[in-house]
């Protein structure tokens, strides 16, 4: 029978699904070191992971490792370069989570420009004596620019929900979507500079390259109104945080809203200082039928990929599908 590890602790009827196919080795504690982590890989033709950093040295010390699945829509803790070397697949699970992130992200974007996580804040410290007419004055939904960067599903989603608050959608993508997307969306193309100086409100959504690193930085955050906000519910490193810190506490923007972090689960401590800031532990995708989704087609990914179930070798999400059926090297 062929052995798999499962990196992370996920819901145990999934574990019982993998028990029909493999031998599961299931860790249940705390995030994997990256040295237990290539220890216990070592023996494995194939792992589940959520996020988890998989590279070179990894796969080098793992000769019979085929697949790794990723429990994840972004994958860049996975050394694609050092997968195509050794001809090892990567999946990953896109679409099932495009809706709850597109709420969650929604959700944050109000939280900000509301001044919802501030103003608790200061009830919770039993300083609200009186009614005032300037208390709390954040910045309208209804009525304002949208703008997104990164218009792939998941900023597509958050375009729909921009009607039914009367909001002018405009976009910024590494290359524009198909014009009846554009259409159907009501959605203008935008260099990313003309995006930043229009946006009332700036979301994040595009995915961590190298090339997307410290997207929005101090000249960006410079280019935005005083009034705008900006959330990121993409990846972190996409925002200079430090850079952010500094806006936010001159008012250079009114306010944001993170899900992701430079370095997290460890943050910028200086985060915690600024009022003007909505904070939420990368849970996005975090409802109980999204993550059951997720959990599941990580399942079927590497159910496939590893030759069995009825998509024997058709995993539905892989990443680099050009070493399907290539011996490892």
């Amino acid at each position: 029978m062929q052995k798999i590890l499962v990196a992370r602790p996920i819901f145990p009827d999934v574990i019982e699904r993998l028990k029909q196919y493999f031998d599961v080795d299931w860790h249940q504690g705390d995030v994997l070191s990256a040295e237990e982590l290539t220890r216990r890989l070592a023996d494995k033709d194939g792992a589940l992971t959520a996020g988890d950093p998989v590279g070179a040295a990894a796969l080098a010390a793992a000769p019979r490792l085929r697949v790794v699945s990723n429990m994840a829509v972004g994958y860049n803790n996975f050394d694609m370069a050092a997968f195509n070397a050794s001809n090892v697949l990567g999946t990953n699970t896109p679409d099932v989570l495009n809706e709850s992130t597109a709420d969650f992200g929604w959700a944050l974007m109000m939280a900000a420009a509301r001044r919802i996580a501030e103003s608790e804040h200061w009830l919770r410290a039993g300083k609200w004596q009186k009614w005032s007419y300037d208390g709390f004055l954040g910045t309208d939904i209804c009525g304002a620019t949208l703008g997104v960067i990164g218009m792939g599903r998941i900023g597509q989603a958050l375009a729909r929900r921009a009607k039914g608050f009367n909001m002018q959608v405009i976009y910024h993508n590494r290359s524009r979507v198909a014009p009846e997307i554009e259409a159907e969306l009501n959605a203008e193309y935008a260099s990313k500079q003309d995006l930043l100086k229009r946006a009332d409100h700036v979301v994040l959504v595009l995915p961590y390259t190298k090339e997307n690193h410290h997207t929005i930085g101090a000249a960006e955050l410079a280019q935005m109104k005083p009034t705008a906000t900006l959330t990121n519910i993409a990846r972190g490193g996409i925002v200079d945080d430090a850079a952010l810190v500094e806006a936010l506490r001159t008012k250079q923007i009114a306010a944001a809203g993170l899900d992701v972090y430079e370095g997290e689960p460890n943050l910028n401590p200086a985060l915690l200082s600024v009022p003007n800031v909505v904070l939420t532990p990368h849970i996005a995708s975090a409802t109980e039928a999204t993550r059951r989704a997720m959990a599941n087609l990580a399942a079927d990914n590497l159910i496939a990929a590893l030759g069995e179930g009825p998509r024997a070798g058709r995993p539905p999400n892989p990443i680099n599908p050009e070493v399907i059926g290539k011996a490892r090297s």
